[in-house]
Parts: structure tokens; C-alpha cells; sequence
């Protein structure tokens, strides 16, 4: 395990909320699963910063990967979660299969960006707008944490941000509303080409 690793993993665990959440997700055993996103990357910045690790969350992005791509699949483990994740965790947990992204991600990000099917949930951190946000956390039945980063920790402890160099169109209308979320939350963020 890095350094760098390791240091997330000690955050992750003094974040009694994300622990929380983690804890359910593994109970649900979701196929080829991990919490995401500002979940994880923030509440870095959040210790870095010196704030609460819960400043800023907005929500969980609880990911999975099952190639059953119907919608009423993917409903299935969303009743699921939900019935499992007590106030406010309910309705803070966004559950999303990663083999239906391709379906909907032009429509829903107004982009005619292509977005070829996945093949696994770590896959999926390859597409986020910046390395510095593409970062999962999976808690195993034996308590230990799979950290995914498939661009490495270095921007993330950095608080740096530029475009996912895999991305031809990371930069846009995305990026910019991205961008600007974050800079109004954490100043200290450094957003370079």
C-alpha cells in the first residue's frame, strides 16, 4: 500500500457518515461495487483544509456493475438501497449500475461526446471529468477498504484539478459548472490546463 493510499484510507475511516455508508453498501453486496466521487475526494480536501470531513457532501454515489442493463434491473437495487439506508442516508445515496451509463450519459449531460459501454465500475473512474475526482472506496467483508484510482492519488492530495487527459471534451460547459461548484466550496483548490 502507498503512502498516499494509506493516508486515504486513515480519512476515509474518520469519516463516521462515509464509514456508515460503507458499511450498508458491503451489506447490500452489490456486484463489482464502490462509493465515488465527492464522497471520497472531498472529504480529503476536507482534512487538508482543516474542516468538517462531512463539509460540502452533497450526496454518495454509490456505484455497481451488472450487465442486466434494463432500467427496471437497475430500479431494483435503487428500492433496495433505499430501503436498507436509514434518514438521511435514504435520500442521500444515489445508486447507479455503470453498465447502463452509455445509454443515458449524452442525453443527460447534453453532449454529443461519445461514451462507449463500460465493462467494469473501476472502468467508470476513467471517464470522470478530472483524475483528482475519479476515486472509489469499496469496504470488504474482512474490513479492509479496495481504494480505486486509476489515475493515482497524487492531484487528489494536491487539490489539483485539470482535465481527464482520456477525455477529448473533459473541458466544456461540464467541466466549467464542475469547476465552479468546487472553487465555490474549496478555494484552495489549484485548477490547471
Amino acid at each position: 500500500m502507498s503512502e498516499l493510499q494509506a493516508r486515504l484510507e486513515t480519512i476515509l475511516r474518520a469519516a463516521p457518515s462515509l464509514m456508515t455508508v460503507l458499511r450498508i453498501a458491503r451489506d447490500l453486496d452489490l456486484p463489482d461495487w464502490l462509493i465515488v466521487s465527492g464522497a471520497v475526494y472531498q472529504r480529503v480536501w476536507n482534512h487538508q483544509t482543516g474542516r468538517d470531513p462531512d463539509y460540502g457532501i452533497r450526496d454518495y454515489d454509490l456505484v455497481y456493475f451488472d450487465p442486466d442493463t434494463t432500467y427496471e434491473a437497475e430500479d431494483v437495487f435503487i428500492k433496495r438501497a433505499a430501503a436498507a439506508y436509514p434518514p438521511p442516508f435514504d435520500a442521500l445515496v444515489e445508486v447507479r449500475n455503470q453498465a447502463r451509463v452509455h445509454l443515458w450519459f449524452a442525453d443527460h449531460f447534453k453532449t454529443d461526446e461519445p461514451y462507449p459501454p463500460l465493462a467494469s465500475t473501476a472502468e467508470s473512474l476513467t471517464r470522470f471529468l478530472a483524475p483528482g475526482f475519479a476515486v472509489g472506496a469499496r469496504l470488504e467483508a474482512d474490513d479492509t477498504l479496495t481504494i480505486e484510482a486509476p489515475f493515482g492519488l497524487d492531484d487528489l492530495f494536491a487539490m489539483r484539478l485539470a482535465p481527464n487527459p482520456r477525455r477529448d471534451r473533459a473541458r466544456g460547459e461540464g467541466w466549467d459548472k464542475a469547476i465552479a461548484s468546487v472553487m465555490a466550496r474549496w478555494p484552495e483548490v489549484r485548477v490547471v490546463d
